[in-house]
Order: structure tokens, then sequence, then C-alpha cells
């Protein structure tokens, strides 16, 4: 089991894309509103004060959209000035990022994953629920930025769903030939989208390197990885490829993550609750953050035996929530 040193930090569950496979079209969401979510003060003091003395060094800033958050610079420069922090990161869909990138990445933000699900900006617009024209173009606009102010490595996130851009799987990844990009292949999974999986389903990584691999070559990487991505490289490339194959292959015991979500609740996996603690609750009613740190630290004890799928029918368990509330 992998020391869990990477604490994923929801700073919102809102988010300006509605993903098929993130927010279902039609379904009401009840988002939170600003009391209930975790404010900066509470969160540092969280960082500071819980999850780095237990041994949390590693953060990634998600959503929701991330870049919805005020004074989301500042909060980047906070964590990223604390002397524990070994590495700031962020997962965004890329739309807000351009005209602040460089800010972004003055705070000491330099990693950072931008979702891009597809080339073509028609599947793109239905992707993220049909919201209107140029939203590809804007997106794409905040990637060149994300490159040329010199975040390294970049990583565009691409969930691959079965008929809607599961044909673009050598367009996307020969974006990794020319430039230090690294594309990661997500396979797509049952997240508060039911009816979506039940019609689409989903394609094992080992289909999509196979594809891959007729076309150029596929080696496995020797640059390493953080994550549970596998990582390959095409031929020459100057970029990665990267396998994320939560339902094909199991990976619980390579995680080495929790999940804060934006109010506050500490959960130990992506699909599994199990042990999960209301943080927020605890620290407005006083409880010191020497008490979080040892509940926290039984958590961690606990999470090497909490897996999201149920290992002796090898069936997903059911989760109602969107992936935009859980943070993940």
């Amino acid at each position: 089991m992998n020391q869990v040193d990477y604490l994923r930090v929801s700073l919102t569950d809102r988010c300006n894309f509605r993903c098929q496979y993130c927010m279902p079209e039609g379904a009401e969401l009840n988002y939170l509103i600003k009391p209930q979510l975790l404010n900066d003060e509470e969160l540092l003091t969280l960082i500071k004060e819980v999850f780095i003395p237990v041994g949390f060094t590693r953060f990634r800033l998600t959503g929701g959209e991330p870049l919805l958050r005020p004074g989301v610079v500042d909060l980047v420069r906070a964590i990223a000035s604390l002397p524990q922090t070994q590495d700031i990161a962020m997962t965004t869909n890329g739309f807000l990022l351009a005209p602040i990138a460089q800010n972004l990445y003055d705070a000491g933000l330099k990693r950072i994953n931008i979702s891009l699900d597809s080339l073509d900006s028609q599947i793109f617009d239905a992707i993220i629920g049909n919201r209107g024209k140029g939203l590809w173009q804007q997106v794409w606009q905040g990637i060149q930025a994300a490159y040329s102010v010199g975040f390294d490595p970049l990583k565009l996130n691409v969930v691959v769903i079965p008929g809607v851009n599961d044909h673009e799987i050598l367009d996307l990844a020969a974006l990794t030939i020319e430039k230090q990009w690294h594309v990661r292949f997500i396979e797509f999974m049952p997240i508060g989208n039911g009816e979506l999986f039940s019609d689409r389903g989903w394609v094992a990584s080992a289909q999509l390197r196979q594809t891959i691999s007729d076309r150029w070559g596929l080696t496995e990487s020797q640059i390493p990885g953080n994550g549970p991505a596998d990582i390959f490289q095409i031929p020459g490339a100057k970029g990665t490829l990267g396998f994320i194959s939560q339902m094909s292959e199991c990976f619980c015991d390579r995680c080495n993550r929790m999940r804060l979500s934006a109010d506050g609740w500490l959960r130990p996996c992506l699909l599994n609750e199990t042990g999960q603690i209301d943080l927020k609750t605890s620290l407005r009613d006083g409880v010191s953050t020497s008490q979080l740190q040892e509940q926290v630290k039984q958590l961690l004890t606990i999470k090497p035996e909490i897996n999201f799928k149920q290992r002796d029918s090898g069936t997903i368990n059911s989760y109602s929530r969107t992936m935009s509330q859980i943070g993940g």
C-alpha cells in the first residue's frame, strides 16, 4: 500500500459546464450555498494543522470547476508557500484559464490537468451540454496559455465514451508527439450518470492501447506518474499517454489519495464513503485540530480495506452523487 500523502481538495461543487458524464442533462442539482462551503481560513487551517501534520504534502485543487472560486490565485499562493507543500496542482476545464494562467503559475501552481474530451467543437459542445458555440476555442486558448507560461507537465484528461468520442483516440494521442503534453485516457464510470452509462458502457484501456500501438507502436514510459495512470509513450514522442483503468483494473492497492469535498467531508475513496469525516462541522463546533488529526489518522489506518469495487462480485457500488459533488 502506498503512503497516502495526496489530498484532492474541491473548492466548489459548481461548474460552468454540464458534461454528460458528470452532470446528467435534466438532473436537478442542489448546489451548496456559501455558508456550507469551507471558507479560505477554514481550508488553510485544515491543511496546515490537520493534513500536513499527519503526512499530506501534495495537494490538487478540483471542483466542480475550481476557477469559479473567488480568490483562487491567493488560495494557491497560500498553499504553495507552506514549507511542507511538496506539490500543488489543479484540475480544470480550462474555460476561464487563459486570462489567469500566468497569475496561477506565478502563485506557485506548476502542474495542471485540463479536460479535453474532443477535438471536434460540435462533439465537444454536445458533451458539455450544448451550451453554445465557441466554447471549445476558449478551452483551447486556455491550454495554449498554460503551455506558453510554462506549466510542465501539462496534462489533458479525456473521458472516453463509446459512440461519442472514442473515434478520436488517435487524434488525441497525436497531441503528445510534437509537444510535451501528457494525454490521460480515463475509462467512463457510472458516477451519477447511470442512464448514460447503461446506454453507452465503457472502453477498456487495453483496447485503446492496442489501437494506438497498431498506429505508431507504444512503449512503457520512463517518465514516472504521480497517480493511478499506467504511463506509455509513442516512440519518439515528447509527451506521454496515460491510461486510468478504474473499470477494467482495480488499482486500489496503489491509491495514495483522499478527497476533501467543498463542504468539508473527508472521503477515503472516490466510490466508497466508508469512514467519511465531517471536518467542517467539527471545526466550527470547536473540536481541536489535534482531535481532528486523530480522526484522520484512524481513517488512514482503514483506508487499505476500502475499495470502490465489491471484490466478491466485481460489480460497481451504487452511487447517486455526481462527480462535481464528489470533487473527483
